[in-house]
């Protein structure tokens, strides 16, 4: 008993992994005066267990139920073989890689106190003998601790590699926010305002609103899916146009150039849809391309009605473009609002289910025009959290939207 509280003091006192696999490898031939033991840790996914500490082999896989130490696994029983060769779980195999020669073996689950399995010790050569009933019941005890420690490492492991995500995870939303306008452009006439709230930590989401040559870029991206690879899909996305933009390219150009090499660079099953429009202020007429983006809403001041553009090409990335369509075009009367908004305002749910949907976004636009942008995008995100009513939110939500100025 002693020995057993002296181990299970210096059990207590390391963090990794490897130092505490060693601990309880030698715990185990000290306790009970063997030659050699080893650790096997369970892989719950892979159903298998993982030789992780052993003198002389390294990363063995078997899976439950194979050998002694698959059967002790299995049935979370200990295994007691006086005599290895003459037992047929026992393969030989092992001891011909090593040069080790097998005599008796004393196998134990390693259970914590939640009962679940977090490996298997083996101990292997008794020395002056064979293992009998004492040491089962000191290996038994010896086995408790030793299960409780490790889950504790593995536990602490577990955190310290989430907080490293979270980590990563906070600095690529850094990264990705970064990409974003800082400061919304300041065009004579307009009245300019994009928001972006992401759905966890990154998004599937970016906009761009800036002046280039005196005109207004205006672009909201959608990738398919949520994290750090659609992030990195859209930032990538939002990157190529700029830089088509400052060297010249035409919209047509431009979309076509970062259309092939997103179909070069992503996956097959990703893409990203994309409303990509660029204002004339003089003109007061906007030529767009809109890439699987809809619907695009027009609320027309004049008329009090709004008009809708559907996609005019497929979503960039999906495939090659052989020959680009010209850009549509659409014109901005005094007091017009231009919506482009992400499926994350339209398709939030409620509780049973309902959608925000489009007509949710026409009334308040329709009750609320003649306010500002900015303080339309916080109606129009207040009005989707108060309909989903504590139920989580979906998708990342992107809202860009542009209105000219009503005449004096």
């Amino acid at each position: 008993m002693a020995v057993i509280l002296e181990v299970t003091r210096g059990l207590a006192a390391p963090f990794d992994l490897t130092t505490m696999l060693t601990e309880v490898t030698g715990a185990a031939r000290q306790v009970l005066n063997a030659e050699r033991s080893s650790v096997w840790l369970y892989d719950a996914d892979a159903a298998e267990l993982v030789l992780k500490v052993s003198s002389d082999i390294r990363d063995v896989r078997i899976p439950v139920g194979a050998g002694m130490v698959g059967a002790c696994a299995r049935d979370r029983q200990i295994i007691n073989v006086p005599d290895c060769y003459a037992d047929p779980r026992f393969d030989p195999a092992v001891d011909k890689r090593s040069g080790f020669r097998t005599r008796c073996a004393l196998t134990l689950p390693l259970v914590d106190h939640r009962d679940t399995l977090v490996g298997v010790m083996q101990v292997l050569n008794r020395s002056g003998g064979v293992f009998d009933a004492a040491d089962e019941a000191l290996a038994a005890a010896l086995a408790a601790q030793c299960a409780v420690a490790l889950q504790r490492v593995q536990m602490t492991e577990a955190l310290i590699e989430g907080e490293k995500m979270r980590a990563e995870l906070e600095m690529a939303r850094v990264v990705q926010m970064s990409t974003l306008p800082a400061t919304m452009p300041n065009l004579p006439g307009y009245d300019a305002f994009g928001t972006f709230k992401p759905a966890a930590q990154t998004g599937g989401d970016t906009y761009d609103l800036s002046i280039l040559d005196g005109r207004l870029l205006f672009v909201l991206g959608d990738a398919t899916g949520h994290g750090i690879a659609p992030a990195l899909s859209v930032t990538q996305m939002h990157a190529m146009l700029r830089m088509a933009f400052r060297l010249g390219a035409t919209l047509e150009a431009a979309f076509a150039q970062v259309n092939d090499q997103l179909a070069d660079t992503l996956p097959d099953d990703r893409f990203i849809t994309a409303f990509i429009g660029v204002l004339d202020p003089a003109s007061h007429r906007m030529r767009f391309v809109s890439a699987g983006q809809g619907p695009i809403l027009h609320y027309q001041a004049a008329s009090g009605t709004f008009a809708r553009y559907r996609p005019t090409s497929f979503p960039l990335g999906a495939m090659h473009l052989m020959s680009p369509r010209p850009a549509s075009t659409l014109d901005l009367l005094p007091g017009d609002v231009l919506l482009v908004l992400s499926d994350g305002i339209y398709e939030q749910h409620e509780e049973r289910g309902e959608m925000f949907g489009e007509q949710r976004v026409e009334r308040i636009v329709a009750d609320h025009h003649r306010g500002s942008m900015a303080d339309l995008s916080a109606l129009l995100l207040d009005a989707v959290l108060g309909f989903a009513d504590g139920h989580p939110q979906e998708d990342d939500i992107t809202i860009v939207l542009l209105k000219r100025e009503p005449a004096p």
